[in-house]
């Protein structure tokens, strides 16, 4: 295992030393099997390279200032997965052997996960693929689960410091009745080409609208949208956005602290209105907004250039339960023994 300078670590690949994986085939799953190569054989016909068969999920494990490993809240990810099995006509994994391997590789991989102090974190990436050779359009009978690991750092390089968003009417991210709500690969090819642009422009995201009338806020790319108005959490309610497990927790640490919450429309021009608005999702955990600038409006949000004390309030919160540094009364992480 090569040095790693873990207070420097930005979000990306690297190689940890072994991943799990598992396959379907005549109609069951497999035993888990460890390997150390980072490659995969497929059929040149298999479905996820034809017809998008593929989701993922994403979650962390975090060592405590106690040494403790903890993994935040991976059944989940493994209700979320199933869920997405279901939008592409994919075998389900189930919790059991989802949570089976998540423990395995963070297990197998224990050198890599980060210092308490660092800021960083071990990054869990399960993958479903369809494997077997289809090429009328209908789904494979034999599907790959894998999970990989790598030390990351924040998401947005900026880390818990504000950031600015755009708005491009001309972009979808996903369609109503679509794969929005799933997390599947095609989404984020999707957004590429729009959020490369905002890169280029000086903005860490896209703040997608509604594809349907251009009207409400659906969300930020790579990570749900939620905002405070006055003792208020909101967050969009929408057809085409990825339930985020991040914000599912942060709306019950909410009204643990007091805050109403609402999960409904948002029309756009309700940006003028919110005293915090920021980007939640498992790779930031939230990402506070200093600004909202609407390209096609020449418009501009201003939320200030420091985190909202609502948004610091539920980043710590959740952040301390996640190191185990706060009361988990919801039973939302497990210790990696």
């Amino acid at each position: 295992m090569k040095t790693i300078d873990w207070k420097n670590l930005g979000f990306g690949y690297s190689k940890a030393d072994y991943n799990i994986r598992c396959w379907y085939r005549n109609g069951q799953w497999g035993d888990l099997e460890i390997s150390d190569s980072e490659n995969v054989s497929l059929h040149i016909a298999a479905t996820t390279f034809h017809y998008g068969q593929e989701a993922f999920e994403g979650l962390k494990a975090f060592r405590g200032k106690d040494g403790k490993i903890r993994v935040f809240r991976m059944e989940e990810n493994a209700k979320r997965m199933q869920h997405s099995a279901q939008g592409i006509m994919m075998a389900e994994v189930p919790t059991e052997l989802f949570t089976e391997a998540v423990r395995k590789v963070v297990k197998l991989n224990l050198a890599y996960v980060p210092p308490y102090d660092s800021g960083a974190s071990l990054y869990v990436r399960p993958l479903l693929i369809g494997t077997g050779p289809q090429i009328g359009v209908k789904p494979s009978d034999e599907y790959l689960f894998m999970v990989m690991v790598m030390p990351v750092g924040p998401y947005f390089k900026e880390g818990f410091k504000p950031t600015d968003l755009v708005i491009y009417r001309e972009y979808d991210r996903a369609a109503p009745l679509g794969t929005g709500k799933i997390k599947v690969g095609g989404n984020y090819a999707a957004s590429l080409v729009a959020g490369h642009r905002a890169h280029d422009e000086g903005f860490s995201a896209v703040l997608y609208l509604d594809a349907r009338e251009k009207k409400y806020i659906d969300e930020c790319g790579p990570a749900n949208f939620f905002a405070i108005k006055g003792n208020t959490y909101v967050t969009p309610k929408s057809e085409s956005i990825l339930p985020s497990i991040t914000n599912m927790s942060l709306r019950q640490l909410a009204s643990d602290v007091g805050l109403k919450v609402e999960e409904r429309r948002i029309d756009v021009e309700e940006l003028a209105e919110f005293d915090e608005v920021g980007a939640c999702g498992t790779a930031a955990v939230i990402s506070p907004i200093k600004r909202v600038y609407d390209a096609d409006k020449d418009i501009e949000y201003l939320y200030g250039n420091e985190p909202g004390k609502i948004s610091v309030q539920l980043y710590e919160k959740l952040r301390g339960i996640q190191y185990g540094l706060e009361p988990d009364p919801y039973h939302w992480t497990e210790e990696i023994e």
